[in-house]
């Protein structure tokens, strides 16, 4: 597969695309490839942000796990089903099952050392976005908590300043809405379950997460607009699923040395809740992102 020219172009950040990050030159964008045979189902599993002979990025939906787990062997994978299409893939980090957006994957072995390097040495820049129930007494968060995975007898991550190992998570208030808000999280280590549980510390849990919130109440449109006016016994929930989302990447191309970043727009359940709750409360989450202040990504950029 041959690799596209970046072409000078505006970048909408509300949609898919990869931004070349280079201090001596313009801004420029790769067109996004859409895997189009995949548009026709309902729910696709995947679609792709970028490819090229080196890496493959992908938006996945919640629901797949990004490579093999010893605790769900059975669970769908995204890897196994994108090989279809794309041929051997090579995993070079992860995100939650139930987490949707961004993930890269490695097309060859010298890319997955290079990649596996820069996530080892905490270069990558990841961006996630969340709805949590309630409201935040900040605008913006640093946490430097250590944790210990698989810590307890439902396999969750917890605080443990003895046995855990460093795990350091930015937060930003991307917008108050009503009952919830969104969150921006930076982490700068690669912990499982590194978001949940550092939001848990904090009092704060992501809208339906089965493992770190008691709380499992959907959004429903009933119950945050007031004209609403259709039937209650056949509403479907907005949003369902853990609201968290993997939405931008940034990674040093492991052939080119190009700084490129992805963005993953969300998908269609958390896409549906933005634009309701944006209507109504006036906050929006992707136009209220903070500035990213990080000295290691400024200076790479």
């Amino acid at each position: 597969m041959r690799r596209q020219r970046p072409h000078v172009d505006f970048y909408d950040h509300k949609s898919a695309g990869v931004l070349l990050r280079n201090a001596a030159s313009p801004q420029f964008t790769y067109p996004c490839k859409i895997c189009y045979n995949h548009r026709m189902k309902p729910t696709p599993d995947y679609t792709c942000i970028y490819a090229d002979d080196t890496i493959v990025v992908l938006n996945k939906r919640s629901g797949l796990l990004v490579a093999a787990d010893r605790y769900d062997a059975e669970a769908p994978r995204l890897d196994v089903n994108a090989e279809k299409e794309f041929g051997r893939l090579y995993a070079v980090h992860r995100i939650d099952k139930d987490t949707s957006g961004c993930v890269i994957y490695a097309r060859t072995a010298e890319a997955h050392r290079a990649l596996s390097m820069q996530f080892e040495q905490r270069e990558v820049e990841k961006v996630y976005h969340c709805l949590v129930y309630g409201r935040p007494l900040w605008q913006s968060k640093h946490i430097d908590q250590k944790l210990l995975a698989d810590g307890d007898a439902r396999h969750r991550t917890v605080p443990n300043a003895r046995y855990g190992k460093d795990a350091v998570t930015d937060f930003a208030l991307l917008g108050v809405v009503g009952g919830y808000s969104w969150l921006e999280a930076r982490p700068r280590t690669g912990r499982t379950h590194q978001i949940r549980a550092h939001l848990k510390g904090l009092g704060l849990s992501i809208v339906c997460d089965p493992l770190y919130s008691a709380n499992q109440k959907p959004v429903r449109l009933s119950e945050i607009k007031r004209s609403w006016r259709g039937d209650a016994e056949s509403e479907r929930p907005l949003l369902s699923r853990l609201a968290l989302h993997a939405y931008r990447l940034t990674v040093t191309h492991p052939a080119s040395g190009e700084r490129l970043t992805f963005t993953a727009p969300y998908p269609k359940d958390m896409e549906a809740t933005r634009k309701q709750l944006a209507s109504i409360y006036g906050a929006d989450p992707l136009d209220a992102e903070p500035r990213d202040e990080n000295p290691l990504t400024e200076a790479q950029a």
